[in-house]
Parts: structure tokens; sequence; C-alpha cells
């Protein structure tokens, strides 16, 4: 029996993006325990990472899919943009764009696309700790932007159509390919260093509970400020994440325990424009 770990994004403590009192980690549990319900009822085993709304960093989350012996995890986010109603549709993020990842990614978009929103392909993000660091095929499913009036009108009104969609687009992969064979092969798929030659991260550790530097670029009062700016770091491809930590909300970049990775990185930021320091 193929086993899914799905992925209610954030939680607890970490809201996500807001819009307007409207907090991603409620609509991604939602439709989490909605696709579950879905691919159980197809005979597929799932595993849920949170049921309900609890706070677990990334990494505990691709610890658990790892000791699940889970054949695939299917992450389900919402997307933000600097600015309300800048942008609308659908996209999947997965560490790159090759093997069955990148297939079940592709039949979500499109059955997401049928269910009613625009298809904005599949985008490669190796930074994302629950890409990187699991040892199974991965996607992160971004359902609509949450700043967008639109596309929580399709979320509301075609909930169902939605909870379908993912579902549906995950079955057409598995039913298409052997996930026993797939599954062999999980540590190929891992891809916990591939990256760390361009990004100097070989001992990158995401939200990992052990002593680490930091790069941060920037101090907001304003979530909406610090997300404007996460977006930015996350479309030039670096691993970016908010903390709120003192009354701020900080951005930050990466996690590394040997400190000349980090100044690698602050480096590679400040050629493309951020001002840094570094924080452990």
């Amino acid at each position: 029996m193929t086993r899914i770990v799905v992925d209610a994004g954030h939680g607890g403590s970490d809201p996500g993006a807001v819009y307007q009192g409207r907090q991603e980690k409620d609509d991604t549990l939602r439709l989490a325990l909605a696709v579950g319900r879905i691919l159980e009822d197809n005979g597929v085993d799932v595993v849920f990472t949170r049921t309900d709304d609890i706070y677990e960093t990334p990494f505990q989350k691709a610890t658990e899919a790892n000791q699940a012996g889970a054949d695939f995890l299917v992450s389900i986010h919402r997307n933000s943009s600097p600015l309300p109603n800048q942008y609308s549709g659908v996209e999947t993020l997965v560490y790159d764009d090759s093997g069955i990842k990148a297939e079940m990614a592709e039949n979500i978009n499109k059955e997401l696309e049928r269910a009613g929103f625009a298809n904005l392909g599949i985008s490669e993000r190796p930074g994302l700790v629950v890409l990187r660091r699991t040892k199974m095929p991965a996607v992160l499913v971004e359902v609509g932007f949450i700043n967008s009036d639109e596309d929580n009108r399709i979320f509301d009104e075609h909930f169902d159509e939605i909870a379908q969609a993912i579902a549906d687009g995950v079955l057409e992969t598995i039913r298409g390919t052997d996930a026993q064979s797939e599954s062999a092969d999980r540590d190929e798929e891992a891809n916990t260093d591939d990256d760390s030659a361009e990004w100097g991260m070989e001992d990158y550790r995401g939200d990992e509970e052990v002593p680490y530097y930091r790069v941060q670029t920037g101090v907001f009062r304003r979530r909406e400020n610090a997300q404007e700016q996460l977006y930015q770091l996350q479309q030039q491809g670096f691993p970016a994440y908010i903390i709120n930590e003192d009354g701020y909300y900080k951005v930050q970049v990466g996690a590394f325990e040997k400190l000349d990775n980090a100044i690698r990185m602050e480096s590679v930021l400040r050629k493309n424009g951020y001002s840094t320091f570094l924080t452990t």
C-alpha cells in the first residue's frame, strides 16, 4: 500500500501568511484533512503531520515523514504576494523539476486548473526544508494566493472540488507508476547535499533545534513588510523565512553550524543588494 504524508503548512504560533484576518494555517489544515480523507477512501495509507492547530518546524515535519517510511510527501500551503491582488493562481514547488515529483506536481496543477485556478506551473525551491530533507519524492502545493480576493473566492466556493483535484493529481501519479520501486530510490530523491556547492549549506538545518548562525536581512514591525521581503528573497531562490521575536518580524536566510558558510551566504546576499548581519 502506498503511504503518503499530507502536511498542513504552518500551525500554532506560526499563522503563515495573513490577509484581512484570514490565516494560512487554517486554510491549509482544513484542506489537508479533506485531501487526506479522499486519499484514504481510495486505499492510500495517509499520515498527517498535524490534525489540529499545533506548530512543528519544517525539519520536524521532514523527519516525521522519513521515520514514517512514506512513499511521497504532499505539503499544502497558500501563496502570498507583496501587494494584495497582485498575483493569482496555483503553483507547485519541487526540489528540482525532474522525476516522479515533477510529474505529480504537473498532475496536481492540471487538476487545480480544472477547479478554476490559473496554472502558474512548477517552481524549483531547493532551499525549502520539507523538499530538501525528505527521503522521498515531495511536492509543496501553493493553493492560490491568500491575499487575492479572486483566489479566496475560488477556495471557498469550490473547496470540495479543490480537495478532490489535489487528491486526483496524487492518485493519477501513483497509479501510473510503481510506487514501491520509486521509494526504493528515495535516497536519490532526498537531495540532502546537492545544493551545498551553490549555497555553502552542507550543514544547513532549517529550523532544527541546534545552535546555528543565521543571516538576517530585515526587521519589521508590520508582518506585511516582512512578507514582501520574504517573497522577494524566495523568488531569487534563497532559503528565507520569518521569525516573530521581541515584537518584531525578522527575515532571515539559512541556518548554519559553520560560521564560514554563513559568511559565504552573507556575501551572496550583499552582492544581490541586501543589507545583512549575522545572528545566532
